[in-house]
């Protein structure tokens, strides 16, 4: 049986513990979309005036710098929340967003939530944890890129793809994400050449394998000895 959008709502950390007349409130405010694979949602400085989910499949946030290098923050997938930052702020999308393969998002638009808000101090609260948490994520990841290696941020972040998108398989676990060598390098902020050869060492150790664009972690305690 296909999930509702009630029950979609009940996977997005910033709605999952509120009850269930909250969730009908958020549910019928809720645009419905399905978006193609290559379709863009929103480019960077455009007028903020939503936020979203992802109900299904993969998208990509990145930013392009000024000498038209991609920089990919993340791939968010279902129950992801997205251009939150957004909300309560009357601010540009400070990154744009591209469906890595079709995909179903469920879009709120800021006014909407914000009048909720005022007078829900559940759902207030639950918002304000997830972004929270969000924000904390960020700053780890500046630190990351400041002071690891690059073998290392590697490393994290096969580590981090394993953790939200990765499959357990008799292989080990599967990462099949619909992104390029350069794309996955743009994610940890180096060469391509530089990921390659990162790969090539762990795949030596046998911490991993990579057939195509699938990453498959075979020994997650010698990749973890990267970041130790």
């Amino acid at each position: 049986m296909k999930d509702t959008t009630i029950d979609i709502l009940r996977k997005v950390p910033a709605f999952s513990k509120l009850k269930e007349e909250a969730l009908k409130k958020i549910a019928n405010m809720t645009i419905e979309r399905n978006v193609r694979k290559g379709s863009i949602i929103f480019m960077d400085g455009d007028p903020g005036e939503a936020f979203y989910f992802v109900k299904s499949g993969k998208i990509k946030v990145y930013k392009t710098t000024a000498d038209g290098r991609e920089l990919i923050f993340t791939i968010l997938s279902q129950g992801d929340v997205f251009a939150e930052v957004t909300l309560f702020n009357d601010i540009p999308y400070p990154a744009s967003t591209e469906v890595l393969e079709d995909a179903s998002i469920g879009m709120i638009r800021n006014q909407d939530l914000e009048e909720l808000i005022r007078g829900d101090a559940d759902i207030a609260l639950q918002i304000i944890k997830v972004f929270s948490k969000k924000l904390f994520a960020s700053q780890q990841k500046v630190k990351e890129l400041a002071l690891g290696d690059t073998y290392m941020r590697t490393a994290l972040t096969i580590l981090k793809l394993g953790e939200e998108h990765g499959v357990e398989s008799a292989a080990g676990i599967e990462i099949e994400l619909n992104i390029s060598r350069q794309e996955l390098a743009n994610m940890i902020g180096t060469a391509r050449e530089t990921v390659s050869r990162a790969l090539s060492q762990f795949k030596k150790e046998g911490a991993l394998e990579v057939q195509g664009k699938k990453i498959i972690i075979q020994d997650i305690k010698k990749l973890r000895s990267w970041v130790q």
